[in-house]
């Protein structure tokens, strides 16, 4: 158990100095590949007979759900196992950069400050571009408050499913329940679409998708209440837990409306709010309330929020850890 809990503490400090150097392999990416090759397999061409294509869909993306999770499960499995059998401190070790490939707290930083020093700079066409790296809907008309408040909206949702959530799964069930985790969640950003082609085939992962990260996101919204009381002055604990008792449902989504939400209310801005997907205007209700204008400053300190909440979250899952481990 001591084992674990070194490559635990290891691997997100590994994650905190390294990030994801882009040089070099990233699982995350072979799971991507992986997911898109099962899909050109499954996901046919759209038929003549709507019901019965809508029909072997879902059913299509039940399968790729099954196929990705049994792979990713069977290889970090072999790694692990392999590893631990030839000696434990290569076990150790290749417990602790599993976990810090899991993590992705400096990543988010870093796609997200891009985004912050195109604004900086004044350069919003660039702003658009750095920011159409990270979020799902069109950038090409925003903004320079759209394009900020798309980045800090970003950080805040990433706070639980890149940072709380996958941590939390580490805790409890080390790389394993990590990369079943981040398998379901790379599944939902890659077909959990609600549009003609995802409708029902991608079904599967974004409800699979929902339901793991039901208890997370609001263990993570929780943690980043607490967060804002030791994050300094701009935050404000008391906005924090307001707006979050009164907009974390507001959003489609059953999960991401919820560290939103404090997200929001903490830096006492207005997120959400209507936006454009695959060329269609989707209708949002706006989370928080505007007592000062948005600025690109924001995006700094939402991932001030974030950081303090990685570091509050993993001292938490140390303790029980080490706790259960006596």
């Amino acid at each position: 158990m001591r084992c674990h809990i070194i490559a635990f503490f290891l691997g997100f400090l590994l994650d905190l100095v390294l990030g994801d150097p882009y040089c070099l392999p990233h699982p995350i990416r072979l799971i991507g590949r992986l997911i898109t090759g099962i899909e050109k397999k499954l996901h046919k061409e759209k038929t003549n007979k709507k019901s019965n294509k809508d029909n072997a869909d879902f059913w299509c993306g039940i399968v790729l759900v099954i196929m990705v999770l049994v792979s990713v499960v069977t290889v970090v499995l072999l790694i692990l196992c392999l590893a631990y059998r030839l000696n434990p401190y290569m076990g150790m070790a290749a417990e602790c950069i599993m976990t810090y490939q899991i993590l992705a707290v400096k990543c988010l930083k870093v796609e997200s400050m891009k985004v912050y020093k195109c604004l900086q700079n004044g350069n919003l066409k660039q702003a658009r571009a750095a920011v159409s790296m990270i979020v799902g809907r069109d950038t090409e008309h925003l903004d320079e408050e759209a394009v900020t408040k798309a980045a800090i909206e970003t950080v805040a949702e990433n706070t639980s499913d890149g940072v709380v959530a996958p941590m939390l799964y580490l805790a409890i069930g080390g790389p394993v329940f990590g990369f079943l985790y981040k398998a379901i969640n790379t599944m939902d950003s890659m077909i959990g679409y609600k549009n003609d082609k995802y409708m029902y085939f991608g079904r599967a992962a974004a409800k699979l998708d929902d339901f793991v990260n039901y208890l997370p996101s609001r263990i993570s919204a929780g943690l980043m209440i607490a967060s804002a009381f030791f994050a300094g002055r701009e935050f404000s604990v008391r906005d924090a837990w307001k707006i979050y008792k009164r907009d974390r449902n507001k959003h489609a989504s059953p999960n991401s409306g919820h560290t939103e939400a404090v997200c929001a209310g903490a830096l006492g801005i207005k997120l959400a709010g209507d936006a454009s997907y695959f060329g269609k205007t989707v209708k949002k209700p706006y989370i928080g309330d505007a007592l000062r204008n948005i600025e690109y400053e924001d995006i700094r300190r939402a991932n001030r929020l974030m950081y303090v909440t990685a570091w509050l979250c993993e001292v938490i899952c140390l303790s029980a850890m080490w706790i259960i481990s006596c």
